[in-house]
Order: structure tokens, then sequence, then C-alpha cells
């Protein structure tokens, strides 16, 4: 250091920012490191000596969160040691490494304990000692001494902390500990100042809050209760009471004075209660008056000084009142609502900066972990821990929390508590705001330990690791404190938590399983064993048990469970996403509980369980997504079996999609129609095309409910196959490509395969089953024009485009539309034929023994009535009044009514009817897993309809027969009106 140039660039490469003032300081009229010429000069030592020392205390001023005030601090200490004649404290920061940066980075980082040295020379020296903190010895009997044992005690907590001698934790850890000592200190000093007071009680001094937790920052208020007991069990209580108040109160004013403000506001009744309270008086408040959050403020509970016996025995009397308080129905949404309203007692300005308070901040974190150990800890001791860094720890290891995301908020804890405790360093002031001014800003961001670099300043290092884990903090947050599972967990009581055999069999018989041993050994199968997969399972299983319960038949679905779990067992999502993710345990208990033909699907498609977890996944998909995501996949295939082997899968998964979403509330019965139809739309359009490769002109005209939209599950396609000869090709080979298209098409969907079947019917073709499969427009337009019956023209009625041709559906509907709609209606006979036709169904194609009152397709006032109903309207009307010219019963119905052809009264009662009959016949297909059109009368199958239909208003099942059968009746009747009429 030789040169002026290469000093001053040498100081601001060490972070000053005012260079000639360092140099200043640095030189003879300071601290005399340097001399006039920028060369080292220290005392007598040679100059290799005096280069080594300069170049050390320069290289610990640059490690320093801010260098000026480092340089000016250390400048201020040895000219009040020059005062005094001394100068051991620049010597000892040349030769000692250790004393020169625990003091340096202790300067630079404190303003207040920098002036705290420079007004007691001499105290530097704590710095020196190895331990990284002294116990408050008996020594310091009053304020002024216990003062200095405080400051000093602190002076090496913050020397350790900055210069990585303790983590976080530890450092939370040792200044809990001088909490601990301070308040043990104040109280000997209240006792020797009152010794007749200290004779008469034995008082105990409970730690709270972050003290309790053992996780203090530098500069909070230490919360505390206070309990107290005659020292001899036949004196005067109150008399005991009034001593032991007398006591702490001293003890509050005398930490006040050394350190921190003691709060007892988190005594019952706060600060309107009495500030010492007995060991009855606390049991006596907590079992009758007690609120959500104040037993949530005793997780963190511990006895801290004063009667350590009678500290203990206060902990443990109320420690079971704890555990048992998540099970009051509003506990969990009390925890949520108290986390709300801290948020927004949050100044609007300092809302994104507070990373305390605010979304993304310290609380966000605690909350989480609080709430998952009132709900959790009540069975799982291993979580009863005031330390929030230990509860996560342990949580994590038990399965409550996931690995990564146990990690991630350790992590965000860290972090954020080091930021908190920086914060607070600089003037020892109570803040957990991030500043916004630049160079408050900067000087945090060097305090942290970040430094600038070519790609960003120090300051942009600092926020993106801020951002970053508030933005982890405030998901996980959200995932945990309002995980739906949490809420159900803690309605199940304590003892019922407890998986053991004897308590598990017990349980299953009060909860209505039909084998209870059958369902002991499938949960023994799911929780045997210490991994992690039985961890989870014994959390999840009591809640589910619960839920599988409210079904019609719990051991089926407990079952159902089981089968499930045995295929994703090993899938590490699997058990992650039940505990983890929204609604998905409660949601698949509903559906394994409830539903055989979801439980078959879900059996053959174990994957599609992701869908439960967000309902935009419910939402059935667009008719163009679907065929154009079947297409796809078939056309990743050669081979036509394999080719639709794929598209039958995609089939499954979107079956699975329609009737999770019919099952959980999600669609209507209408709405489950046109996605059904959607999807047999995307089957059909994705089957001819690999049935047709050579793009032979073919087209598939939709009928029936596949044609109106208003299928059902148990639905079968009913289809017309229309074709048009090429120019250039023969008429004979177009019919017999036509037909081979056709028969490949129908033998591809009829192939052996686990997913629900999908029938082509084409019987309501010209002729029926003794006319051909395949026809061509010109034949279809000759046979309707000459040969075709009233029933054919009905038919018609329902005929929409769905695969294939677009502009031949376009001309085939255009020329149906002409039968469908013939002009001047029906003729008296036609309509007299029509009846017939209806009379002769209502008595061949009921099922022999069939209740017809309970039918929901063909029984009086079902689906057939209420849709011959309808389209007998539409024949007549349709070529007059345009709005009738739909494929849809319901919109028909209601043009019907708005054109004065039928009463409002009539169609509101057929429009109720339709849809009553739609839902059952669902429900009973989604219960029983195969089709049924027969409502039972009683049994598990009725209850299984009601609960998939979930209708509030009627949920006894023999309530809700009589609502069907009174809607059929009136359906019926409305039927006879207009049917049968005129």
């Amino acid at each position: 250091m030789t040169r002026p140039a290469s000093v001053a660039a040498r100081l601001a490469r060490c972070g000053f920012t005012d260079g000639a003032r360092a140099r200043e300081l640095l030189g003879p009229q300071g601290l005399g490191v340097l001399d006039d010429s920028g060369q080292a000069t220290v005392g007598d030592i040679d100059q290799a000596s005096a280069d080594a020392g300069a170049e050390a205390l320069l290289d610990a001023f640059a490690r320093a969160a801010d260098p000026d005030l480092a340089l000016l601090q250390l400048q201020r200490i040895v000219e009040a040691e020059r005062r005094d004649g001394a100068y051991d404290v620049l010597a000892a920061a040349l030769s000692d490494e250790t004393l020169r940066d625990r003091l340096i980075r202790v300067l630079g980082t404190s303003a207040t304990l920098g002036d705290y040295l420079v007004a007691n020379p001499g105290e530097w020296q704590v710095l020196c000692a190895a331990e990284e903190t002294v116990p408050i010895g008996e020594d310091a009997a009053d304020v002024p001494s216990l003062r200095r044992a405080y400051r000093r005690s602190l002076l090496r907590i913050v020397a350790a902390d900055l210069t990585d001698g303790a983590d976080i934790e530890q450092t939370m850890g040792a200044l809990s500990a001088l909490a601990d000592a301070t308040l043990e200190a104040a109280l000997r000093i209240a006792a020797a100042e009152q010794p007749r007071h200290a004779k008469a009680c034995r008082l105990a001094v409970i730690a709270m809050g972050k003290c309790g937790g053992r996780e203090l920052n530098y500069v909070s208020d230490v919360d505390v209760v206070f309990v107290a007991e005659p020292t001899n069990p036949d004196a005067d209580q109150e008399e005991a009471l009034r001593a032991a108040t007398l006591l702490a109160s001293r003890v509050i004013h005398v930490c006040g004075l050394v350190a921190w403000p003691v709060d007892a506001a988190l005594r019952p009744e706060g600060s309107r209660g009495p500030l010492v309270r007995t060991l009855a008086s606390y049991l006596a408040y907590y079992r009758k008056w007690a609120k959500t959050w104040e037993f949530q403020a005793l997780l963190k509970a511990r006895p801290a000084a004063g009667d350590q016996l009678l500290g203990a025995q206060w902990l443990q009397e109320l420690q079971p009142l704890v555990w048992h308080a998540a099970e009051r129905p509003e506990a969990v949404q009390d925890v949520r609502a108290m986390r709300r309203r801290i948020v927004d007692a949050v100044p609007a300005g300092e809302l994104d900066r507070e990373i305390k308070r605010g979304p993304g901040g310290l609380r966000d974190i605690e909350f989480a972990v609080q709430l998952l150990q009132l709900v959790h800890g009540r069975v799982d001791e291993s979580l009863r821990s005031p330390s929030t860094l230990e509860a996560l720890r342990a949580l994590t290891d038990g399965g409550y929390v996931g690995r990564v995301d146990g990690l991630a908020l350790g992590d965000a804890y860290r972090f954020l508590r080091t930021v908190e405790h920086r914060l607070q360093l600089q003037r020892l002031r109570r803040t957990h705001t991030v500043p916004d001014d630049p160079a408050a800003l900067r000087w945090l961001a060097q305090a942290l330990g970040y430094s600038s670099d070519a790609r960003r300043t120090a300051v942009e290092a600092f926020s993106a690791d801020w951002h970053r884990y508030a933005g982890d903090v405030r998901r996980l947050h959200a995932k945990l404190l309002y995980r739906p599972l949490l809420a159900a967990v803690a309605r199940v009581p304590s003892e019922e938590l407890r998986l053991t055999p004897e308590a598990a069999g017990a349980r299953l018989k009060t909860l209505g399983f039909a084998d209870p041993a059958g369902a002991l050994r499938h949960i023994q199968a799911l929780t045997a064993g210490v991994s992690r997969y039985a961890l989870i399972q014994r959390q999840l299983l009591p809640v589910l048990l619960s839920e599988f319960a409210d079904a019609p038949e719990p051991d089926r679905g407990l079952l159902a469970y089981r089968q499930v779990s045995d295929k994703l067992g090993t899938t590490p999502w699997y058990l992650r996403l039940l505990r983890d993710e929204g609604p998905v345990a409660m949601r698949l208990t509903r559906l394994l509980g409830l539903s055989r033909y979801v439980t078959d699907l879900l059996s053959r498609d174990p994957e599609a369980l992701r869908l439960l977890a967000d309902d935009t996944e419910l939402v059935a998909r667009s008719a163009e997504a679907l065929c154009e995501g079947f297409q796809a996949a078939a056309a990743r295939h050669t081979n036509p079996e394999q080719a639709i082997a794929a598209v039958r899968a995609l089939r499954r998964r979107e079956l699975f999609r329609v009737a999770a979403a019919d099952l959980l509330g999600l669609l209507d019965v209408s709405a489950v129609g046109e996605a059904l139809a959607d999807v047999t739309d995307a089957t059909l359009a994705a089957a001819l095309a690999i049935a047709n490769p050579s793009g032979l002109p073919v087209t598939i005209i939709g009928m029936g409910r596949l044609g109106s939209a208003e299928m059902s599950y148990p639905s079968d396609a009913d289809v017309l196959f229309v074709y048009e000869t090429p120019p250039g090709m023969p008429d004979e080979a177009a019919a017999g490509a036509a037909l081979a298209v056709a028969e490949e098409l129908r033998r591809l969907l009829s192939m052996p395969c686990p997913d629900p079947p999908l029938g082509v019917d084409a019987d309501l073709r010209p002729e029926g089953r003794q006319g051909p499969l395949v026809r061509s427009l010109d034949a279809y337009r000759r046979y309707y024009a000459q040969w075709s019956k009233v029933w054919e023209s009905q038919a018609l009625l329902r005929a929409r485009h769905v695969a294939g041709d677009a502009d031949l559906g376009a001309r085939f509907l255009e020329m149906a539309d002409r039968v469908r709609y013939p002009i001047g209606g029906l003729s008296r006979e036609q309509v007299t034929e029509i009846r017939r036709i209806k009379a002769r169904v209502d008595s061949e194609r009921l099922p022999r023994g069939a209740d017809p009152a309970t039918h929901t397709k063909l029984g009086r006032g079902g689906l057939a009535d209420v849709e011959w109903t309808v389209q007998l309207l539409q024949l007549r009307h349709g070529h007059d009044v345009e709005a009738l010219r739909t494929t849809r019963t319901l919109q028909a119905l209601s043009a019907a009514a708005d054109s004065g052809l039928l009463e409002y009264g009539d169609a509101t009662a057929l429009d109720a009817g339709w849809r009553m009959a739609s839902r059952v016949r669902n429900a009973l297909t989604l219960v029983r897993g195969r089709p049924v059109d027969q409502l039972p009368r009683h049994g598990v199958d009725l209850a299984g309809v009601v609960a998939v239909l979930n209708d509030s208003a009627v949920d006894d099942p023999q309530e809700f027969l009589d609502e069907y059968l009174r809607t059929a009746r009136r359906a019926r009747q409305a039927v006879e009106r207009v049917f049968d009429a005129g």
C-alpha cells in the first residue's frame, strides 16, 4: 500500500462510501493505521507486520454491513480509551483475528451496540471470550449490574450470530435462555427487596410466545404469565396472591429497565384479568371460558423462571386441555379467522414489506404449524414442541407435511428470522418491516451477507431470495392452513384417531360396517409397518372411515379404497395428493363410497384420481377439444386395435371426469347429458377415422339420446350411416366400401375391453334390422319420400350430425327436416298410429315384474311418457313453429309452452318429471355400476340414489321415494292431458 491512488481504490473495494473520510480516520489523525502516504504505520512493529495488520483490518471492514459506521465507531472507542491513556482495543483488533472479526461485525451492524461500547470503554473485551454466552450470575443483585450483565451476554450472542459462530436456531435459543436468566435475576431482585412477600408465596414465571418457543428475537416483548400458590398450603390464598402480584409487578418493572418490556396480556381475561392466578384458577378458566386462540397460545408455554416444580405442575395440568381444543366445532375456523384478522391489522402501505404479520411472513408459517399441531398433536406426542422448527421437523417426519414442503417452510422460516434479526440489530428497535429506502435496503442486504457481482446488485440478490421465500410461504400456508382434510380430522374424537385394533374394531361397529373384522383387516393391511406410506394412512383413515360411514355400504367404500391404494401405494404422488391437495381425500371417499361405476373406472385408470384436485379439471371438455385429442391419440398408432385402445382409454378418463363432477354436484343433469354426448361424438369420430383410412365420404348421424345430446351413462350410440359415391367410383364398390367401414367401426368399438361398453345401434335405420346397414344419401331420400312410416319421422326428430363428412351430414339433415317437420303436420290417422305404438311400447317393452310407478324409462311419468308427448307436438306443429325444430326435449317443451301449444303448468310438470327420471336413472347406474332403470322402493340402492342426488331438501329415502312418485304422477297427468287429447 504505497501509492495514494491504490489506497483510494482499496478503500472503495472495501465498501467505504466516503473514501476521503475513511482515509482520514485510518490516518495519523485517526487510528494511525496508515501514514500520509498510505503506508501502514502501526506502533513500533516492522513494516511487514504493519502491512499485514492493516490489510486484515481493511478486510474485516469489507465484511461489515456498513464499513463507514464500523470505522467511525472503532475510532470513537479508540478516542475514548486514549482519553484514559489506554491503547488496548486497536492493538487487540490488529493482532487478534477472532476479536477483530467479532468487533468490526458488531460495530458495522448495530449502531446502538456501538454506542454502548463507546460509552463503556473496556466492554469490548467481552468479545474476546470463547464462550458465546455467560450465564447471568447471582452477583447481578441490582438493576445496574443486571443491565450490565444482560448487555454483555447480548454482545456475545450478537457477535456469534454475525460471525457465523451460531446459526439462527442457536441464536434464538441463546436469546431465549438469556431472557430466562434475566427473568430469574429480576425475580431474585424483587424477592430481595420484598423478603416478606417472597416467603409468603411460590411464584412461577411461564414463558409464552417466542420466548416460550425458544425462538426469541433481539428486540421483542417477552410474553409471560404468572402462576402462584401459598408457600404454606394452610396459609391464606388471597394474601399469597397479593404478595405474588407485587413480586410479579416488580419483575415486569425491572426487566423493562434492563432489557425489554414484559407482556402478560396472554393471561386469562387479558389485561382485565388478575396478573397472577393460582393453578386451580387457571384450570377453571381454561375449562370453561378459554377461546381457541388461548389454547393455541399455550402451545408455546414452558416454565422459564421462579418455582420450577410449580411451573412444571401448571404445564402438566393444562396440557390435556390444549390437546382437546381442536375438537371444538369452531376450532379450525377460529385459527383461520385469527390469521386473517392479523393480516387485516397490518397497514396497507406496509403489507408487502411486513416479514412477520404480512402474507408470506413468519405468522403464516407459525399459524400453519400450530394448527397442524392442535389437530394432530392430540394423539401424536412427538408434535408437542413449543418450537416452530422442532414442530415442523416432527410434522415432516410424521408424514403430516410433505418432505419438500417441510424443507421449504423451514428454510423460509430461518431466512425470515435472520432478516428480522438484522433489521432489529441496527438500532435495537422492534421492527419487522423491510425498508423501502434504497440506502437502508442496501445496508440490510449487506448485513445479510449479500454482495454485488456482474449480474446483479446485493439488493437485487436479496430481493430475489426474499420474494421466492415469501412466495413459498404464501403457497404452503394456504395449502396447509386451508387443507380441507384438517377440519375433518379435527371433528374426529381423539380416542378414535388412535388406530389400535381394539379401538378400530369398536369404532367400525359403531360406524355401521357390516363386517367389522373384514374392515379391520383392510385397515391393518393399509397401516402395517413404519413406512411413510403407513404413517400417512394412519392419519387419513380415521377421517375416511367417518366419511365411508355416511355411505349406504361402508364396507364397499373401504374395500374400494384399499384396492385403489394397493394399485397406487408405491406411486410417490398418491398419498401426498390425498393429504395435501385441496379436497381430494374427501372427494375420493364420496366417489368410492357411493359409486361402483366410478370405482370400476378408477380401478382401471388410477391416474384419473389427479382430476379431483382441481375444480377446473372437473369441467367437461369442449366437443372440439375432445375430438382433437381423441383423433391425435388414434393417429399415433398404425395398428387399428392399438389405435382404438388409445381412444377408449381417453374415453374412460372422460367418463370418470363426467361421473366425478356429477357425483360432486358440479354438473346438472342436462350438462351430464351433453358431456356424455360430446365424449361419444369424439369416440365415434376417432373410430371412423381409424376404420376409414381411404377417406370415403361417410357421415354418422346421431339418433335417439345421442342425437338429442341427452345421454345417460348406460345409453347406446343410436346412429345412421350415410355415404356418398365419390366421382369415378362405381356405386356397388362405394356401397361395399361404406359397409366395410361401418362394420369395422362396430367391430373396433365392440372389442373386449375393461371400460364401459359403447354399443353402436343402427336399428333406427329405414326398415330397421331388415334394412341395409349403410345407405347413400340418395337412397335415404328415396326411402323417406316413398316408404317411410310415421315412427321413422318421429325418430328423425333427434337426428344430428355427430361424425364424419360434415357437408354430407348437413345435406342429410336438410332432407330430414322435410320428413320430421311435415307441411300441415300429421293426419288424424298418423296421430292415432303414434298413440297406438306408444300403447304397445307401454305394454310390451316394460320388463316382466317391473313396477310401472318407479320405472324411470318406461314407467308412468317417466322418460318415454315425456319424450313421446313432446315429439308428438313437434311432428304436428314443427313446420309452423320454428322454435320446435330442436333435437332437445326440454328446449322443445319450453318452445311449446311459449307458443301456446301447452299450458305452462303442464310444461312445468313434464319438465320436472323428465329431470327427475333422468337424474334417478343416472344415479342408479352410478350406484350399481351397470344399467338400471327401476328405482327400488327400499334398500341400500335407494339410499345410494338419495346420497348421490344429494338433495338437501329430501335426504330420507322414503321421503325421496314419495317425492319421486308425486313428480311422476304429475307428469303422467300432464301426458294424459296433452298426448291423449284431441
